[in-house]
């Protein structure tokens, strides 16, 4: 997810925000609380949404702070470090039709494709949603050909100690995720939940390779496309949700980017609407006509000043609450660079800010969970806060 990046008053809040998402999705969202705040991780099967600690820790690709986003590795040590889910995967085609996971269809910047020389020929200039991108693609090899490769940390200059396992992990399949993860709900013998994305569905669409349909053909032959399986689908195309709302049960969730962005399907309808009018009560209103949730960026809940540091805290928590949908934004990481001004310290790009002030300064703000690529501290912060 997210290439388009990229006040505490007790526990009491946290009841009537809980509270105040009866509504569209009620039925599905229950009422989380935050007796299960505190009691993190009792998800229990078939609970749907609701079985889920609030606010639920989102492992972002994995625990791609500490390991290559998108690998096995970086998933089973979100669930290791106590993530409530894992955004396993963000879901890329082959040429031949299957679902990998990568955090884009460029695959040279998370693989070792560069090192063979038998692909060499396959580096390809492409406009994908509108901008020039030079690289390998993912659509360009057939399955077969991409477990011949080895994935890679993708911004070494903040993680130099992910690229130790460089070349450890191949790409996985979105089926071998499936069958991950009722492997680990059995071994854990607790419910394991994942949270995939259909990246560039219009995109893909146009090239033949519709996402939404082979989603959810696989979701129904694992028997997990029902309204309480413990997968939630999340896209920052509106019409991708829409578009898998006709097709399973599951949980949705629209993620939204920068409030003067247009996500790219509206683009191309010519629909002038920015991600500010589709947060607007209105926009919100109608988003909860098929979706359960919202992703938004942690700009749109808190925005930021020019310096860099925190500003002023939104109407989106109390706007989207109020129709009925969660907040599931995006992303906390650990390093300077990624942390809001006032919560780096020093000046290293690979050094740790206070990301536990952070953390705390988000949750008091009602969100119902939060993407992460340290699910370790994310956890830690979540019992800092439901506990504080």
């Amino acid at each position: 997810m997210g290439s388009q990046d990229e006040h505490t008053d007790g526990t009491g809040r946290r009841a009537l925000l809980g509270a105040a998402m009866f509504g569209a999705g009620g039925a599905v969202l229950g009422l989380p609380g935050t007796a299960r705040a505190a009691g993190a991780g009792s998800a229990g099967h078939g609970g749907g949404l609701k079985s889920l600690p609030v606010p639920t820790v989102i492992g972002h690709r994995g625990a791609s702070g500490y390991r290559p986003e998108h690998t096995f590795g970086s998933y089973q040590l979100a669930l290791d470090l106590g993530a409530d889910i894992v955004e396993a995967g963000d879901l890329v085609p082959t040429r031949d039709g299957h679902l990998v996971c990568r955090h884009e269809p460029e695959i040279g910047g998370t693989t070792n494709v560069a090192d063979h020389p038998e692909f060499a020929g396959r580096r390809t200039t492409k406009v994908l949603d509108g901008v020039s991108t030079t690289g390998w693609f993912t659509e360009d090899f057939t399955l077969a050909e991409l477990k011949t490769l080895r994935a890679i940390e993708r911004i070494p200059a903040n993680r130099p100690h992910n690229t130790l396992y460089n070349g450890r992990w191949d790409i996985p399949t979105f089926e071998e995720v499936l069958k991950w993860q009722d492997e680990q709900t059995r071994k854990r013998g607790k419910q394991v939940w994942i949270y995939p994305e259909t990246k560039h569905p219009t995109y893909f669409r146009g090239l033949g390779l519709g996402l939404e349909e082979r989603v959810a053909k696989l979701l129904h032959q694992h028997g997990k496309d029902k309204r309480n399986s413990p997968v939630i689908l999340q896209s920052f195309e509106p019409t991708s949700i829409q578009r898998l709302n006709k097709l399973v049960d599951n949980p949705l969730v629209v993620l939204l980017s920068a409030a003067n962005t247009r996500p790219w399907d509206l683009v191309e309808k010519g629909d002038p609407r920015t991600v500010a009018d589709l947060i607007t009560p209105k926009g919100l209103r109608e988003i909860a006509g098929y979706a359960q949730g919202i992703g938004p960026t942690l700009d749109l809940v808190i925005t930021k000043k020019a310096d860099g540091t925190l500003d002023k805290e939104t109407t989106l928590v109390a706007d989207a609450h109020k129709v009925g949908l969660i907040l599931h934004p995006y992303t906390m990481r650990n390093e300077n660079p990624f942390l809001p001004a006032e919560y780096r310290r020093g000046t290293d790009a690979d050094a740790f800010g206070d990301a536990f002030g952070a953390f705390k300064r988000y949750f008091a703000t009602g969100i119902d969970g939060v993407f992460t690529d340290n699910a370790d501290t994310g956890v830690l912060a979540r019992a800092d806060f439901v506990n504080g």
